[in-house]
């Protein structure tokens, strides 16, 4: 007892010294040079401008608005300058600025819209990015961007989108999942405004819990993610919502065969630059297809397509004249399944807020969040053994960010505790119910310093795990070289931990059900011996080349290798008592990314392209987990056209090799021998069926490839209403993916056959 308390004592001591060191970090503005910083909104609706450059003419001095539309420029000379913004789609912003030594100079900017935009603004904007930060293996996502893309049913879609990155592999139409390089849904970390998202994808697989018309932004990391994220070792979702407009009442309303949706939001006080303002946003949104597939898809099998979900979303924003801010939000989200083989749903939801400070005598910006977030999920297969499954947890942080010159520091710490409740049975009547409590303590550092060409983007995070009385240390480290003005090269390594896993099995037909847990305090490998670390890692190696091979076109290559020396998974061969509830396993991935674009109007086309491998070893045997597919390919061509561009047509064809799946050997009936053991009548007992499995995932199902386009016309009735009408058209050769092969009846169930469907949006 004295050993374990003195090892809490150090482990607390350690993080407790850590976070004294960081806060000796806060800068203070002094020397020869002066700052400049501020806000830069929307003037019409109060919506902070991401993404957006500023720059002092003349002195090649300058930058680009964050998340929250927050700009900096530090280390100026006194002087006087010409301060200038501009971006996509606003008019261009200046004013004068006269700098002294020692001075922090706040200048908020409001933009007004034009209805042409500036292309050459956006070349600017990404050379900024590309020249001074890393940007390893991440990827921006804009509201714009998903309405690109030909969206199954007429609703435009995240989980559609995120399908076409490379490195990402969807298992299917209906189920799909989303495996990021090698890694499982339970590892990739999904945010919607600081605030975890345990499951963000629903059971038809192409749509997400995310409202398109609320995004401001999505920043998806496919691996080596700095330190300002922990607690997943595969990928990191960042998604970042919008305010409700803080000049008038607006929303929009859609209606398609698949999806019905609407949103409103408004003011509660008026935003203007001298008392800033207040908004409200409230979005609910629920698919009917159960109901509308037997009508206007009644060939799309004996089941239909038997999906149904609804979510509800809601946020409350509060902004400070001097661009601090507070806002509230909260959602729920509900999913049901009834396929001819399984039942299945789920229920999430969650309440949370964050502020953001913009102190007037500190160049730092001060983030916070907190957050309670839950989700639970249960299934029902054929042989109606018990799969149900519980999460919920609270997460509160602080975030710290400076911007000296063209560099970055920022440092924090976050507090996080939850509960998880699992009870799973197998095909060997052996049950698991386990109940666990966690407490993760963590804190990082993340520095971007620019030096010439050269970029070092060091990070590293210390991650307690209370409840398992395990300390993690991860460094990570990524480099960019500026070798021309249109080649750049990086790479990047880095070490990550999560106490949180899922319960999955490579045998199931449909694989819907993700039972989460955290790590037991008694853990084994598959030979019994017990373990000493109980935390699922990982290892990231990555490189990679940019480079602009002709004016508005671009290409990355991203070659990685990850190493998983640990991971955690609920014992599938558990038949006596005594035998470990729990196993580890290790695994690999290797493989490159391709991403080529093509942005300039009327023309947007993207292509991708995804070698991958993956190889997992319980101990026993080296095999392929059910997501391992060896080739991804993903074409997309949108056109605009018409007066004032009002028509736009786009494409998408996308290819992946078969996945692996464990066959049938054959057939036999399983006795109870629970109550009796070996003096059970075999001779009068009645047995179920059994199944007698091949090697495990030792085939591979057939090619999947699938065409959809769509073509969309605008109507604008006047400046705030609009609406567009979408028709389009899913898997246009009727290709017969396959879903799943139902073992007992011997039949295939298919993914989404031709649907044609036609979608309105108003926005008023």
């Amino acid at each position: 007892m004295i050993t374990k308390i003195c090892l809490y004592s150090s482990k607390y001591k350690f993080l407790f010294l850590f976070i004294v060191a960081i806060l000796f970090l806060i800068p203070k503005v002094k020397g020869q040079t002066g700052e400049v910083r501020g806000t830069i909104y929307d003037k019409s609706t109060g919506e902070p401008l991401v993404y957006t450059h500023v720059v002092l003419l003349g002195k090649g001095l300058g930058g680009l608005s964050d998340m929250n539309g927050i700009y900096t420029i530090s280390k100026i000379p006194e002087g006087t300058y010409t301060l200038e913004c501009n971006s996509l789609g606003y008019d261009t912003f200046k004013t004068t600025v006269t700098v002294k030594s020692g001075k922090l100079y706040t200048i908020n900017i409001y933009l007004n819209q034009v209805e042409i935009g500036l292309n050459e603004v956006k070349i600017e904007q990404n050379k900024s990015q590309n020249e001074t930060r890393v940007g390893l293996s991440k990827i921006d996502i804009t509201t714009q961007q998903i309405r690109t893309l030909p969206s199954v049913g007429g609703e435009a879609d995240l989980a559609q989108y995120l399908q076409i990155l490379p490195g990402v592999v969807s298992t299917g139409d209906q189920g799909g999942q989303l495996y990021i390089r090698g890694g499982s849904p339970v590892q990739n970390l999904v945010l919607m405004d600081g605030m975890p998202i345990y499951n963000a994808f629903h059971s038809i697989g192409l749509f997400s819990v995310f409202d398109p018309d609320i995004i401001r932004n999505v920043n998806v990391y496919t691996g080596g993610f700095d330190a300002s994220y922990g607690g997943r070792i595969s990928s990191v979702m960042d998604v970042t919502t919008r305010d409700g407009d803080q000049s008038r009442f607006a929303g929009n309303v859609s209606i398609s065969p698949f999806v019905s949706k609407l949103e409103v939001e408004g003011p509660f006080s008026k935003f203007t630059e001298e008392n800033g303002g207040s908004s409200y946003l409230f979005s609910v949104r629920g698919s009917y297809l159960g109901q509308t597939a037997p009508i206007f898809y009644p060939y799309a099998g004996s089941g239909g397509l038997p999906y149904d979900f609804l979510d509800f979303y809601s946020k409350l924003t509060f902004n400070a004249p001097g661009g601090s801010k507070f806002e509230l939000f909260g959602f729920d989200f509900n999913d049901n399944v009834n396929l001819p083989t399984t039942t299945y749903g789920w229920n999430s939801y969650g309440l949370g807020g964050k502020f953001l400070l913009l102190p007037s005598s500190s160049s730092t910006v001060i983030e916070g969040h907190f957050s309670y977030s839950y989700y639970a999920d249960n299934e029902t297969d054929p042989d109606n053994l018990p799969r149900a499954s519980s999460i919920g947890g609270f997460q509160t942080g602080l975030d710290f960010t400076y911007y000296p010159g063209n560099d970055l520091l920022k440092y924090g710490f976050e507090i996080g505790g939850g509960q998880t409740d699992f009870t799973y049975q197998n095909s060997s009547n052996q049950t698991l119910d386990e109940n666990s409590y966690t407490t993760t303590l963590s804190g990082y550092v993340h520095y971007n310093k620019v030096i010439g060409r050269l970029i070092l983007d060091p990070s590293v995070r210390m991650q307690f795990y209370a409840d398992l009385n395990e300390f993690s240390f991860e460094p990570r480290m990524g480099i960019k070289y500026v070798l021309t003005d249109k080649i750049r090269l990086k790479a990047g390594a880095g070490i990550y931990s999560q106490n949180l896993f899922a319960a999955t099995s490579d045998q199931d037909v449909v694989n819907l059900f993700y039972g989460y847990l955290t790590a037991p305090p008694d853990l084994y490998d598959v030979n019994g011996n017990e373990v000493a670390s109980k935390i699922e890692k990982s290892w990231d190696l990555i490189g990679g080349i940019e480079a602009d091979v002709a004016k508005n076109t671009t290409l990355s290559i991203e070659p990685y290798y990850k190493d998983f020396p640990q991971l955690i998974t609920v014992n599938p061969n558990k038949v006596f008592d005594t035998d470990p509830d729990f196993i580890t396993e290790t695994g690999q991935s290797y493989g490159c990314d391709f991403l080529m674009t093509y942005d300039k109007n009327p023309y947007y086309i993207w292509l991708t392209y995804s070698y991958s491998k993956v190889t997992y070893n319980d101990g026993t045997e080296t095999f392929p987990p059910f997501w391992d597919r060896r080739n991804s390919v993903n074409i997309l061509v949108a056109y605009k056209f018409g007066k004032k561009q009002t028509w736009e047509t786009s494409a998408r064809w996308t290819y992946g090799s078969g996945f692996p799946f464990t066959q049938t050997q054959g057939f036999y009936e399983q006795l109870p021998f629970q109550g009796q053991g070996v003096n059970t009548n075999y001779i009068t007992s009645n047995g179920a069926l059994g199944t007698q499995y091949a090697a495990l995932d030792g085939g591979r199902l057939s090619d999947y490839h699938r065409l959809d386009v769509s073509a969309t016309k605008t109507y604008t009735y006047s400046k705030h209403r609009i609406l567009r009408v979408v028709f389009t058209v899913t898997n246009v050769y009727d290709r017969a993916n396959v879903f799943y092969f139902d073992r007992v009846n011997y039949v295939r169930v298919n993914q989404l056959p031709i649907m044609p469907s036609l979608a309105f949006n108003y926005a008023f």
